[in-house]
């Protein structure tokens, strides 16, 4: 164990610096092109998440409450007659793109409110205000079910870690029943061949015996009737003679188990300390992605 705790501060340490890299959600203003020109716009960065999975996501909030739909063209969508009214009460014309850069997503965004007037400053600071804090909410969006998808992931390893973990107890715990039953079947065992081997013995002396009364006998009926008599008596013998075999037979079969499961329980042992390191560390990883997620729902 005293090498195994510097391991699992170092794995925290690298884990928890990975996680603490994550970036931010930024809006910000700036001129945005599209075709040939350029517009008054916004953008916003949005951390992580794929390009594919984000425009699903665009396109679905861009055409939702409308008929119009998103037309694509060059890696960049348009729409007339969008509908948000988290925006403004009107419908308005949306020119937007989507950008992979490096570990993040940009979402550029041109808002045409009338014929040739697109929102910034000059045109609605208070609406200019709505849109950011509205595309800030998406990527927010997006970002989160992002973290949720990792956290899900993680957890679902954290979980396979912990079965592996119950089985492998519960392997060691099967293996210490077994050893108790064998012992009980040994004791039991070897207690019965005892008592059959004095029923053997004092067969034996009947047995030498009737046989010596058989060879002075004369011919007839009680002859005959001690020659069964023997012959019974020889059943008997060989009957205690198969229980005493089964018996040993037994005593074999659970020393063999106990020296199996004895040989067994310290590798399990060693399997399950693994295991638990691997538990701790998976623990330690799901809590950054959960405090990761947090964090994310807190911009």
């Amino acid at each position: 164990m005293k090498t195994i705790k510097p391991l699992l501060l170092l794995f925290l340490l690298e884990t928890g610096a990975v996680l603490n890299a994550q970036k931010p959600i930024v809006v910000s203003e700036d001129s945005v092109a599209f075709k040939t020109a350029t517009y008054p716009g916004l953008i916003v960065s949005i951390p992580e998440v794929s390009l594919e999975k984000t425009q699903k996501s665009w396109i679905k909030v861009l055409e939702s409450g409308t008929k119009s739909k998103v037309v694509s063209e060059f890696g960049e969508m348009t729409i007339f007659g969008a509908i948000l009214k988290k925006i403004s009460p009107n419908p308005v014309n949306i020119y937007s793109k989507l950008l992979s850069r490096d570990s993040l997503i940009l979402l550029q965004v041109s808002l045409e409110l009338k014929k040739d007037i697109y929102l910034e400053k000059a045109t609605g600071e208070a609406e200019l205000t709505l849109a950011k804090d509205f595309l800030k909410n998406f990527a927010k969006d997006q970002y989160t079910d992002f973290v949720k998808d990792e956290l899900e992931a993680e957890e679902k390893k954290l979980k396979d870690l912990n079965d592996e973990l119950d089985k492998l107890e519960n392997e060691k715990s099967r293996m210490q029943k077994s050893i108790q039953s064998s012992k009980t079947t040994i004791t039991t065992a070897n207690d019965d061949i005892v008592l059959k081997n004095s029923e053997v013995t004092k067969l034996t002396s009947e047995i030498l015996e009737q046989n010596n009364q058989l060879t002075t006998m004369e011919e007839g009926a009680a002859k005959e009737g001690k020659a069964g008599y023997l012959k019974d008596l020889e059943k008997q013998k060989k009957k205690l003679l198969n229980d005493i075999e089964s018996s040993e037979n037994k005593i074999n079969k659970a020393n063999k188990e106990i020296e199996d499961c004895n040989r067994d329980i310290p590798q399990n042992e060693t399997q399950q300390e693994e295991v638990r390191v691997k538990v701790a560390q998976q623990e330690a990883v799901v809590q950054k992605f959960a405090t990761k997620l947090e964090t994310v729902k807190a911009y």
